[in-house]
Order: C-alpha cells, then structure tokens, then sequence
C-alpha cells in the first residue's frame, strides 16, 4: 500500500491562503542588532527605558512592590477574576480619568485588566466591531503606531487616516488634522494619542485638544484615547492625562486604553487596562453594567483572565501614598534623562553646524523623535556607523545617553551631508 503522505500536501493552508508574511520591521531590526559585533552599535529601534548605561532599569519602587509581594505568606497562584484584579483596575481608572473624574462620581466608568496596552485596544476594537449598530470607519494618524492598523483590520473594521505630522515643520498638521475630522462621517471612531504621540513625539497643545473635542462633539464622533505613556512624557501624571479628562468633562461617551508598560518599566509583564466611559445621561449606570457584562464576555473568550504579576505589582504602588510619591520620582527621572538626551542632541547637532533645522528634537516629547532624516540615510545609518532606528527615521531617545550621544550626532551629521 501506497502512504498517504506520498500524494497529500503538507497542509491544506496553500501559499494561496496562507502566503509567506514579512518579519515585523521592528523585531527583525532587534534581530539585526544584536547580530552586529561592532562595539558602538547604538538601538535607537525599540520602545523601552535604558539607562546612561544603555542597560534596561528596574524603577527602585518596583524592586519595593516586588520585595512586599513575595513576603506576603497570602500570596497565591489562582486566578483573578474574568476583569482582572479590582484593587488594580480601580486604581488604574481614577489615575487615567483623575481622582475626581464625574465618570467615576457618577458610576458611569467600567474597566478590565488586559495584556497591556495592546490587549486593551484590542479589546476596544472587537466590542465596537461586534456592538456597533453600523460598523464605524476607525480614523488614525498618519502616521501612528503600527500595530493599530493591524488591530483594527483584523476585528473586520475599516481604517482610513487624517494627516497629523507635517514633514515641513516637523510638527503637527492641526489644520490638516481638524479638516479630515469635520469630514468624517457621524459615529466614526477617531483614535488619538493623549500624550507622547508614537511614532512622532509631537502633541496638541490644551487649547487644540479643546478645539479638536469641540469639532469631534459638534459631528458626533467617538474618541478612542490610547495612553501608553501617562506620566512618562512630561513626569506630570496629570499633564499627561489632560486629554482624556477634558473629553470626559464634556460628556463624551469614549474608551481609553492604558499601559503600564513604559510608565512602570513592567514591559514583559503585560499590566495593561481598558476602560470605557458612557454619557452623563439618564439611566447610565445600567448601560455600564450592559456593556460590561459584554466585555467580560468577551475577555473571557479570548483569555479568560489576565495575568497577576504585573498588575500586583502597579497595585501595591498605585495604592500606597508612600510608594506612589516614590513612583513619581522614579517617572521624573526617566522623563528628564530623555529630555536631557534631547538637548544634547540638538547641541551636538548645531555645534557640528549639520544642515537643517533641530528645533523639532527638543519640541517632541516623549520617548519617540521623528528625525526627518530619509529612508536612505537612515539604511547609511545603519550600515555605515552600526545606529539602528526604523526606516521613517523615528529613534527611541532612552536609546541614547552621554557615552553615546556624541557619536549619533557625527552620523547624523554625516548622512545629512552625504546621502
């Protein structure tokens, strides 16, 4: 007898159906690094805090919350409930909406742990597919996190983009922002950045956010805030959250979506919750409860619950007024190393007289620059001087420090002139 396996294809997922994808660009440039021996290779790629060392820093108050947790004779292994651990989550919300949030006074506000910043968009965007009465068409910036396209797209929603970074000025395209949302079509989705927008470092001021809340109200739009960097930006948690607030006080119905990643260094931890607000409006309360009772539906469906390392761990600082104020310390020393890093990259850029102008590098906020340098230059970056960074030109400013400032500065001079 012949064998199966001699005639039948390997799988019944073709190339046809199931095509070769590419590397995510951003793991593949990780990738690249690490393969390089050169010994001034510079990251300026991923996403996360380093030290003056380029080494990864565990916030002394985590050290703290980690010590108390595994002294705790009750500590245990079982799982939390399907909305994650409420001493975690409530914490959470009155951090992103504000102590006195109406929402929160009112019990107009439901929140669920997710793994972490992504888990919660995602968790957003799959109840706005399935809920929705018309599937909204979602709005991002362009550019904006890479991952949105793919999180929004895979829930069968369809995007379309405003503009947001003016390659001219290196700053924000109000005008061209706020024409794009006056044409959108009542009940879209409009994703915002509330602070340190990624991948561009450049943010409304109060006074445009009072503007663009003004126009998404006046065409009945739904904001979905994603807020991965509260308190990281400016070391103000509470001038990181401005956006939401606002949006909040003018009675909005919207979502938000909120890491604990960057701002508690818990990046493999996956701390992350979603919340979603109703409408100061009769009978709120009960609609909360619907949809909450939705959401955990559908968390259930796809992780049943979350995990409890991380969200302990933000709990016992987010609950405790001593190792709070201590946390805050530890976010001003980390927001100001990285606004350190970027006068010194202006400095070493106007001291070398490199064409252009460098206003955009300390104007930015956040851990993200949008350089300006081209696709090009970057790959000579890259392959003449061992810096990487992604190929739109953004850097991770916690990527740099004083041992290496200096030497991204003479590359960046060198590719300005030469590629």
């Amino acid at each position: 007898m012949g064998s199966i396996g001699a005639t039948a294809a390997p799988t019944r997922f073709d190339e046809n159906v199931c095509p070769q994808a590419a590397e995510d660009p951003l793991f593949g440039l990780m990738a690249a690094y690490k393969r390089d021996s050169f010994d001034k290779k510079v990251d300026l790629g991923i996403g996360a805090y380093r030290d003056n060392n380029a080494k990864p820093w565990v916030l002394p108050v985590v050290k703290k919350a980690d010590d108390l947790l595994r002294e705790d004779p009750n500590l245990n292994h079982e799982y939390l409930p399907i909305a994650g651990l409420v001493d975690f989550t409530n914490a959470a919300q009155k951090l992103i909406l504000g102590p006195e949030s109406p929402a929160i006074k009112d019990g107009r506000a439901t929140s669920f742990q997710t793994i972490s910043g992504t888990g919660a968009v995602h968790l957003g965007a799959l109840f706005l597919s399935k809920f929705s009465k018309q599937k909204p068409t979602v709005y991002l910036s362009n550019p904006t996190w890479a991952n949105h396209h793919q999180i929004f797209s895979n829930v069968g929603l369809q995007i379309k983009t405003y503009p947001y970074f003016d390659k001219k000025t290196k700053g924000l395209d109000f005008n061209g922002m706020m024409a794009a949302i006056k044409e959108a079509p009542s009940n879209s989705v409009i994703v915002l950045h509330p602070c340190a927008h990624n991948p561009t470092g450049v943010d409304p001021t109060e006074d445009q956010w009072k503007q663009i809340a003004a126009l998404m109200k006046e065409r009945d739009l739904f904001p979905f805030l994603d807020c991965a960097y509260q308190g990281f930006a400016t070391g103000s948690l509470s001038q990181d959250n401005f956006a939401i607030r606002y949006f909040v006080e003018q009675g909005f119905e919207l979502c938000t979506s909120q890491s604990f990643a960057k701002n508690f260094g818990l990046y493999g931890e996956r701390a992350g919750v979603f919340h979603w607000v109703v409408a100061p409006a009769p009978g709120a309360q009960d609609a909360v409860k619907r949809l909450a009772s939705q959401l955990a539906i559908l968390q259930r469906s796809e992780i049943s619950n979350p995990p409890a390392y991380g969200a302990r761990i933000a709990s016992k600082v987010l609950n405790d007024p001593k190792l709070f104020a201590e946390w805050e310390e530890d976010l001003r020393t980390m927001s100001g190393r990285i606004i350190e890093m970027r006068k010194a990259v202006k400095a070493e850029l106007e001291k070398l007289d490199t064409p252009g102008n460098w206003d955009h590098i300390t104007s930015q906020i956040g851990m993200f620059s949008f350089t300006g340098l081209t696709e090009p230059q970057v790959k000579a970056m890259q392959e003449k001087h061992h810096v990487y960074m992604t190929k739109n030109g953004r850097i991770s400013m916690a990527g740099l420090n004083t041992g290496n400032v200096q030497y991204f500065a003479k590359a960046v001079d060198d590719v300005v002139r030469n590629v």
